[in-house]
């Protein structure tokens, strides 16, 4: 599919660059025959065999010399750029507060909180009892544990009902396979498990000793099973208390917050299915909230007299149903929080005095305050034009205290309490960003394009003030658009770096996130996905007549999904960017929706479709983006991936980088940076990261001609 931005100011892709790059020889893959055929369809694929490292094939070492010498392409072209990226990464690291402490939730007697230390990369979970005077207890000291280690992620604390003991998951691949680890809190001795291959957590029953995790399937890395660990016995004879026999599901195991039930989620795109058990007795079974629906999810929360549930049944939006704790089915569900057709209900928040719900209207999130006893609801307001509003972190049950997170694209995070009885609210922290923010020097605008269809594309704007609208600008635009995952406004210390320089950054608010309301979703998915596409170009078509940017000045990032996003874009309009940033990018979507055995493809069926269906195939086909690679202009590329990314698997990018250099008729830069340590998310290190920023900007400033 074609589609060329017409407007004046568009320039040829080969003149519009600002900066010189060296003129290195890129890298040339190696090109193998390699047949698909499928509903009558057959075609070439030269470049499968870079598989071969994921498949252990015998090709693996082959795969690895080529990622490599396009890393040592990316460091030669980038050369002259490391000391500005490293003054970068030094201007990004000293905005962030090196020793600093969380705002401790108090949980069942002891306050917990993690602090960080100058220097150190990552921090130390601790927690203080009854009071934040007493003495502090480290439980762990996650920069000691990740001594020696490329890589290291530690998460899912839970400590025991007692407060005794903790679990946790480790995981110093990258690979988001975890190994639990259990540490006594009196002895502080820290016990391995021998339970690997988990999501990373473990929900106590209430009997101190029990423990419940979900365990991966060690090839295609889906939650299949929800077992139950007898602590002191051997993790070979747990027992398997749920098996999810659908593979487009994900499962999960947590306790509900009045810690009466042990709940298993099981959920894929369109329908869902929920387990409960009394937590005081673990060694029970568990019950079938209600069979699951076609078309139908829900989720539910416990109270002390009925269950809540958020669920789409009959309502698009979602609503709030009740029912009797003795009576769960379906039949016996009624109304609570009806639906709303410009609502979307999105979660709730259960205290015993009061409910408290996230919603979404017009596009910006809120939360609505409801009284229990007197059924009165009072929604939190606030004035700026684009912001996020969410519940944070509630764990108690018994409390009229609520704690929300507010930000905005010039407002840095902020933690707020709210009596809910009084009204009072108290700020608990704001970020600090060291060296100095005045949130006055910015502005942010929300602004609607108008896609071809007519349907209006919110986009949330934020520049320093003296921006200039005469079309000569630099401005990056940001999407992402799938899973109904919503990308709101939010406040980043890194990004003044860009501001500062003279950029203006966007969000474009399109279809297949949840924005807008489930039909935002629905409409941007499946066989609707190149709205997503459209959206964009449309976002980017509407700056650049509004004169915020202009072609040659318009740069384009997206990640995973949203790197799909990009590799769609520069097919289908190349010449609206001057340059484009796509990570870890999910741009082989027909060879790996085809391939049960990639990790985390079926799954993606309710997402994408399944290619097996000839309508399917064939829709995917046309807007995949290594499928449609013409012989054509495209512009400015950087490419990043990660070789053990367990999401989107290092072969998709390099394939595409690959092919994209083969048929491009530019000299524009093509880039291909492969983490070869970490996976999907990046460094594990709390400033680490700051380095992929600094290139991914260093990128744009060099295309600019901006060298401080």
């Amino acid at each position: 599919m074609k589609k060329y931005y017409l407007g004046i100011l568009i320039m040829s892709a080969s003149t519009i660059q600002s900066q010189k790059f060296p003129d290195l020889r890129a890298p040339i893959a190696e090109k193998q025959e390699h047949i698909r055929e499928i509903h009558g369809d057959k075609v070439n694929d030269p470049y499968y065999w870079m598989i071969d490292y994921f498949k252990k094939g015998k090709d693996s070492t082959k795969v690895v010399d080529y990622l490599k010498a396009e890393n040592t392409y990316w460091e030669g072209m980038m050369k002259d750029t490391e000391p500005f990226r490293e003054n970068l990464f030094q201007e990004m690291k000293a905005r962030i507060k090196e020793k600093d402490e969380s705002v401790p939730v108090f949980e069942n007697g002891y306050y917990y909180y993690t602090r960080t230390e100058a220097g150190k990369q990552y921090f130390k979970y601790c927690r203080k009892k009854g009071s934040l005077t007493a003495p502090e207890e480290i439980l762990l000291d996650i920069d000691k544990l990740a001594e020696g280690h490329a890589y290291y992620a530690a998460s899912g604390f839970s400590i025991s009902p007692d407060n005794t003991k903790l679990v946790y998951g480790v995981d110093d691949v990258s690979r988001r396979q975890y190994t639990l680890f259990l540490k006594d809190l009196n002895t502080g001795k820290t016990t391995d498990l021998g339970i690997k291959n988990t999501e990373g957590s473990a929900e106590w029953g209430n009997d101190n000793k029990t423990i419940f995790y979900t365990e991966k399937n060690p090839v295609t890395l889906l939650s299949e099973k929800i077992k139950r660990h007898t602590l002191g016995t051997d993790p070979a004879k747990d027992v398997t208390v749920y098996e999810e026999k659908d593979h487009s599901n994900y499962i999960s195991v947590y306790k509900s917050k009045n810690h009466k039930f042990l709940l298993i989620y099981s959920g894929a795109t369109t329908s869902s299915e929920t387990r409960y058990l009394d937590a005081d007795q673990p060694n029970g079974i568990f019950k079938v909230f209600q069979p699951r629906m076609k078309n139908v999810l829900y989720t539910i929360t416990p109270l002390e007299d009925k269950f809540l549930i958020r669920t789409n049944k009959d309502a698009l939006n979602f609503k709030i149903a009740e029912t009797p704790l003795d009576k769960t089915g379906v039949e016996n569900w009624k109304d609570f929080i009806p639906h709303r057709s410009d609502v979307l209900m999105q979660s709730v928040s259960a205290f015993k005095n009061y409910l408290v719900f996230s919603e979404r209207q017009n596009g910006l999130t809120q939360l609505v305050i409801y009284d229990r006893k007197t059924g009165k609801k009072e929604a939190l307001i606030f004035d700026e034009p684009a912001y996020t509003i969410s519940p944070l972190e509630n764990p108690e049950y018994n409390t009229d205290q609520f704690r929300f997170g507010y930000t905005s694209m010039i407002t840095p995070v902020s933690q707020f309490e709210q009596d809910l009885k009084t009204g009072k609210r108290i700020l608990l922290k704001q970020q600090e960003v060291l060296g100095g923010y005045a949130k006055d020097s910015y502005t942010t605008e929300r602004l609607f394009a108008t896609a071809k269809d007519g349907t209006k594309i919110p986009i949330s704007i934020v520049y320093k003030k003296g921006f200039r609208k005469d079309g000569n600008s630099p401005l990056l635009l940001y999407a992402y658009g799938s899973y109904g995952s919503s990308m709101d406004a939010a406040f980043s210390s890194t990004r003044l770096s860009l501001l500062n320089r003279g950029f203006a950054f966007a969000i474009a608010h399109i279809r297949g996130g949840q924005e807008m309301g489930r039909q935002w979703y629905e409409d941007g998915k499946m066989m609707k996905k190149k709205n997503t596409f459209t959206d964009f170009i449309d976002a980017g078509e509407y700056l650049v007549k509004e004169k915020y940017t202009s072609p040659k000045h318009l740069y384009a990032q997206g990640g995973s999904a949203g790197g799909l996003l990009m590799g769609a874009v520069v097919n289908m309009n190349p010449n609206l960017w001057n340059g484009v940033i796509s990570q870890v990018p999910f741009v082989d979507v027909v060879n790996t929706m085809l391939d049960e055995s990639i990790p985390l493809t079926t799954n993606e069926y309710d997402e994408w479709g399944n290619p097996n269906n000839k309508e399917a195939y064939f829709y995917m086909k046309s807007y995949s983006p290594y499928e449609n690679i013409e012989k054509k202009n495209y512009p400015n590329i950087l490419v990043t991936t990660g070789l053990h990314d367990s999401q989107v698997q290092y072969f998709e990018p390099a394939k595409w980088v690959s092919k994209l250099r083969d048929m491009k008729t530019d000299k524009n830069v093509l880039l291909l940076k492969t983490d070869m340590d970490y996976g999907h998310g990046g460094a594990s290190g709390r400033f680490d990261y700051l380095k992929d920023i600094s290139l991914v900007y260093a990128f744009m400033f060099k295309l600019e001609g901006i060298n401080k």
